[in-house]
């Protein structure tokens, strides 16, 4: 995959400077070479030919996390530790 991006980026560096040094060319069209043939459609394709490492690197991280500590039941206890927001903790009553 990186063999073709690799060639495809000498190809359009070598466009870049036949532009640039062309007595009829000029360095903003060199520039314009650049991003149009090289950078904007070499980001595109490399993306979506990463896709499928991206969602397996993905996959990885999602099964490396035990179900247990995934799924850990919410205590009543507020010394427990793992108390969601929803579980209602009784403030401290004074005595008159």
């Amino acid at each position: 995959m990186y063999i073709v991006a690799i060639a495809w980026a000498f190809v359009v560096a070598l466009m870049t400077l036949v532009e640039a040094t062309s007595p009829q060319g000029s360095v903003l069209g060199a520039l314009f070479t650049l991003l149009l043939y090289g950078v904007i459609p070499l980001s595109v394709v490399l993306y979506i030919l990463g896709t499928p490492a991206r969602r397996r690197a993905r996959l990885r991280v999602t099964e490396a996390v035990p179900a247990e500590t995934a799924r850990a039941p919410i205590s009543d206890d507020p010394d427990g530790g793992s108390v969601s927001a929803g579980v209602p903790i009784a403030p401290e009553r004074e005595e008159p």
